[in-house]
């Protein structure tokens, strides 16, 4: 008698394959198109930052804005720890919004909040990058002549001032990497919607 192969054992899902599950059915009976000019919209912008991460966008304001309130609330604190807090809050406030669309679920949220991380990310970069130059403006609430050039302090503190240009560089590839993986799962989002039976309208 011939020996009888067991039956091979179906593969476990791995996240990335619940996740991706997970975002194929919210993806049903939800409109494509607003969601498609949105991402012209963002990958316009995305294209402005990659050429220029000082470009100035509706995205820049509000970026700044949570800069400024890293400082602020974090004033109490040490002075290294106040000037780079304003950075963290720069990237942790995209960050927790791709996070909390993903706890809704809102996976086309995600995406947007992965763009921001991205045009975050070229921002600082410029930042950083402007260490030793300083020929960046200031923006703060002290006085002019009390503004503190926060990647000048903080890499001049480390002794790492002439690497200003390496850690612009990584940030940059870093904001590459976040903006085209998310136009990528934006994409797939919109050809899944787009296939859907139910596709009925702006929902």
């Amino acid at each position: 008698m011939g020996h009888i192969e067991p039956a091979p054992k179906p593969r476990e899902p791995t996240a990335i394959d619940t996740f991706l599950d997970d975002a194929r059915e919210w993806c049903g009976g939800r409109m494509w198109i607003p969601r498609a000019i949105l991402l012209l919209v963002l990958v316009y912008i995305f294209t402005l930052k990659f050429r220029d991460p000082t470009r100035w966008t509706i995205f820049y304001g509000i970026t700044l804005g949570f800069h400024e309130m890293g400082h602020l609330v974090f004033a109490w604190a040490p002075q290294f720890i106040t000037v780079i807090m304003g950075s963290v809050f720069q990237i942790a406030v995209p960050t927790i919004c791709v996070l909390y669309f993903a706890r809704q679920p809102d996976y086309f949220g995600m995406s947007v909040g992965g763009f921001w991380l991205s045009y975050s990310l070229y921002e600082l970069s410029a930042y950083v990058g402007d260490a030793r130059a300083k020929d960046l403006p200031l923006v703060g609430f002290a006085s002019s002549e009390d503004l503190v050039h926060d990647w000048g302090y903080i890499l001049g503190k480390l002794h790492m001032l002439p690497a200003d240009h390496f850690f612009a560089f990584v940030l940059r590839l870093f904001g590459l990497a976040a903006g085209v993986g998310s136009c990528a799962f934006a994409v797939w989002l919109l050809v899944t919607m787009a296939r859907s039976r139910n596709a009925r309208g702006f929902v």
